[in-house]
């Protein structure tokens, strides 16, 4: 699969400064949801590249050590759980992704943004920007954001929210909705990480 093809079309049109933009962690029952914004140098030979949940997570690693040191600009930034609780999960991806563009220390021509949504009923992507969808097994520069997304949001979850609540045991399911997690919600029930609207059904049923 050529990932250069939406790139290259935009490169060819004569832009220069293009921007993937992804996301990670909108389905978890606890903790932030993040998102990256990359500008690759144009055709950078990255091997391995492709959409994060399709890597081991060693050659995410890897990969994001690779792109961070490579990449023109790149920037992460992330929604907290208390955020999404607020304005729903959809508005807080979109506001994720718009902090990862803002976050950029060049200002992007084009952003390519993953999926086929660029608004909530509240926030909204301003950047100029065109939406692809499935565009992490697509385009370099997604694939490239997916991956940082991916990590720094595992990241976080292990280094700071395990040690943080470590009954929970967080850095083994990242916060999704396991098995495991489950039983840690019924043994302990939610603490502050947690996002109190994705536990409806659970609360449901304790009652």
């Amino acid at each position: 699969m050529d990932l250069w093809i939406y790139e290259r079309q935009q490169w060819n049109s004569g832009l220069t400064a293009l921007c993937g933009v992804d996301e990670a962690g909108a389905g978890p029952l606890a903790g932030p949801v993040y998102a990256a914004a990359v500008i690759l140098p144009r055709e950078i030979d990255l091997p391995g590249l492709n959409d994060s949940k399709k890597l081991t997570p060693k050659r995410r690693d890897a990969l994001f050590g690779a792109i961070t040191q490579a990449a023109v600009a790149c920037s992460v930034a992330a929604v907290t759980a208390e955020e999404i609780d607020q304005l729903d999960i959809l508005n807080a991806r979109m506001l994720a992704m718009q902090r990862a563009i803002d976050g950029l220390s060049v200002k992007p021509e084009l952003c390519l943004i993953d999926g086929n949504r660029d608004h909530g009923s509240a926030v909204a992507i301003t950047a100029p920007h065109v939406c692809l969808v499935g565009g992490d097994g697509k385009s370099a520069s997604i694939a490239a954001a997916s991956i940082l997304a991916k990590v720094s949001r595992d990241r976080y979850v292990t280094d700071v929210l395990d040690k943080e609540y470590p009954q929970y045991r967080f850095a083994k399911h990242k916060g999704y909705g396991t098995k495991l997690h489950y039983e840690m919600l019924d043994t302990y029930g939610p603490c502050p990480a947690h996002r109190r609207t994705f536990l409806k059904k659970w609360e449901a049923r304790r009652t």
